[in-house]
């Protein structure tokens, strides 16, 4: 038979079940055993078929789509690994239920209010993906109010009714900031990026928490996140009073950016510099040195929040998802300072 002309109607003499029950199975809704769903699934899945979006819309009112709208400039998107592969984590669970993710980049807030509004009263998406979460967020009331679905990244400030998931960073951060003064240094700088995103501030924080505790005088430099304002701040530091000999990147891309301007200052690294990010992109296995960073795994990102949104919007329920803690993983950027190492030998 031709796949592409197979019928639930096919489906249901192959599973030998009513028309009825086909449907409830394959929209993934309840009022079906296990042992019928097992053998509707598999007899859908010997004729070949595929769901039609547009007939299962009509007769759901669902978009069988998933929105993720981006309020960053292009070009940070362009360069931060961290969007592809949460993106390619969403598009591993959707390809599997034959569902689409609908992007869309936009530049201020008053275009994120209306992108938001539009998707939803035009019935493009079931639900949103949240990212970059503000202080005060108010997408979620916008969202609320608009009587769709959604799931965070991280967890919000303001009350929120839709479900979070959520990554410990502060061991992670705690072990690289003990793994940079056990080396022995002393002037510790860090590069935060956009402090209005919690992540962002969480991250300051952290460190400045860290320095502190360890009893030395925290030095930051705020940026939006992008590589340029990364190499900049770079240029800031290397050039000021308080000299580090080691900085601290609010994400993998700026550190990145940071090592060219050592390099091109003909700085010896790790020795006269030792340079961390803290968000685990790929990116940072292929420079060199290797980039001293902690385990993030946006794919894992992607999975957990697709699945959730999914279940939310299937079933009207969701729970919140808890990854494993962003753990430390030293490489061959952080080493102990240069004029440290050479008096103990």
């Amino acid at each position: 038979m031709n796949a592409a002309h197979v019928t639930i109607n096919d489906v249901a003499r192959a599973a030998g079940v009513s028309k009825g029950l086909v449907s409830l199975a394959l929209n993934g809704r309840r009022g079906v055993s296990p042992e019928t769903r097992d053998r509707i699934l598999a007899a859908a899945q010997d004729l070949g078929w595929n769901p039609n979006p547009s007939a299962r819309g009509l007769t759901t009112r669902r978009a069988y789509a998933l929105g993720l709208i981006l309020r960053r400039d292009p070009r940070t998107i362009e360069v931060d690994p961290f969007f592809p592969a949460f993106i390619s984590g969403v598009e591993t669970v959707l390809s599997e239920k034959g569902q689409v993710l609908v992007l869309s980049v936009v530049r201020d807030h008053e275009s994120e209010a209306k992108a938001y509004t539009r998707l939803v009263a035009d019935k493009r998406v079931d639900g949103f993906l949240l990212t970059d979460l503000l202080a005060d967020d108010d997408r979620i009331r916008l969202l609320e109010s608009l009587g769709t679905h959604a799931v965070s990244l991280g967890a919000p400030t303001t009350t929120s009714s839709f479900p979070v998931i959520t990554r410990d960073y502060d061991e992670g951060i705690d072990a690289l900031m003990a793994h940079l003064v056990s080396l022995g240094h002393r002037e510790i700088a860090h590069i935060s990026g956009d402090e209005r995103m919690l992540h962002g501030r969480h991250r300051r924080d952290r460190y400045e928490h860290a320095m502190r505790e360890a009893g030395l005088e925290p030095l930051v430099i705020s940026t939006d996140f992008s590589p340029e304002q990364g190499a900049e701040a770079t240029k800031r530091l290397l050039d000021g009073p308080r000299r580090p000999s080691a900085i601290v990147y609010g994400n993998d891309p700026m550190a990145v950016a940071g090592m060219s301007v050592a390099h091109e200052r003909g700085l010896n690294l790790p020795g006269d510099l030792s340079i961390t990010g803290l968000d685990g992109s790929q990116i940072g296995t292929y420079v060199y040195p290797a980039l001293t960073t902690l385990d993030n795994d946006p794919t894992e990102w992607g999975i957990a929040a697709a699945t959730a949104l999914l279940r939310l919007v299937e079933l009207g329920e969701s729970d919140d998802v808890t990854l494993p803690p962003a753990g430390l993983v030293v490489r061959g950027s952080t080493a102990a300072p240069a004029n440290l190492a050479k008096t103990q030998h």
